[in-house]
């Protein structure tokens, strides 16, 4: 199991525990946390020495329906499983998986924008028609799990630039951005578009560098 040294403890969450957790991809650590302010449990699951050059990293929110029910409405879940296979085939890195359902509105109310996207809407014009912000999610949680492992600047796999930015705010460096681009679909088509349209996800591959010769 890898070695944790203890952290400084963080005035937000506290760390639990840590345990072996095999996958069909690699024997990963995975390290449970518990946030003071709301008792919600979260969790990291690390692979290898991350000391050292910028580890390959994904900071995923919790999608029930896409990580553990296979909902084709989003790309959740094949961005959790492709996150993990890519840290797996690189033999390092860490994933933290932060309990804010539904954007941050939580599970039941992400089943009421579901209804509501079947009546017409997008996913940002359900939110906000409940009441919610179109992404309410806080990353301040990652500050203190990232130091928990030392880790002060990361390669982050994301297509989301507001993660980026939000990163960047806690003193997180991000050395690169690593693109994240599955299971685009027939169900999810519009879902993936108003995120590029509405919260400026870039949803577009990273251009491939010029061979010398080439325009």
């Amino acid at each position: 199991m890898q070695d944790t040294a203890a952290a400084a403890p963080s005035a937000i969450l506290d760390y639990v525990t840590s345990c072996t957790l095999p996958t069909p991809w690699a024997q990963f650590t995975l390290h449970a946390f518990v946030e003071h302010g709301t008792g919600k449990e979260h969790l990291a699951m690390t692979l290898g020495d991350l000391a050292g050059a910028p580890p390959l990293a994904r900071i995923h929110s919790e999608c029930l329906t896409g990580d553990v029910m296979f909902s084709q409405r989003c790309d959740c879940g094949a961005q959790l499983e492709g996150a993990l296979k890519r840290i797996a085939d690189e033999g390092r890195g860490i994933l933290l998986y932060l309990r804010q359902e539904g954007r941050g509105i939580g599970l039941v109310n992400k089943i009421r924008a579901y209804r509501l996207q079947e009546a017409g809407a997008d996913t940002v014009e359900a939110n906000l028609q409940l009441g919610f912000h179109a992404d309410a999610r806080n990353y301040e949680l990652v500050l203190p799990m990232l130091q928990r492992f030392g880790v002060e600047a990361v390669r982050l796999m994301t297509n989301n630039p507001r993660k980026i930015a939000a990163l960047e705010k806690l003193g997180i460096r991000v050395a690169e951005r690593v693109p994240l681009l599955v299971n685009r679909n027939a169900f999810n088509n519009g879902y993936l578009d108003t995120k590029q349209a509405k919260l400026g996800h870039m949803m577009t591959p990273l251009a491939e560098p010029a061979l010398d010769g080439e325009l």
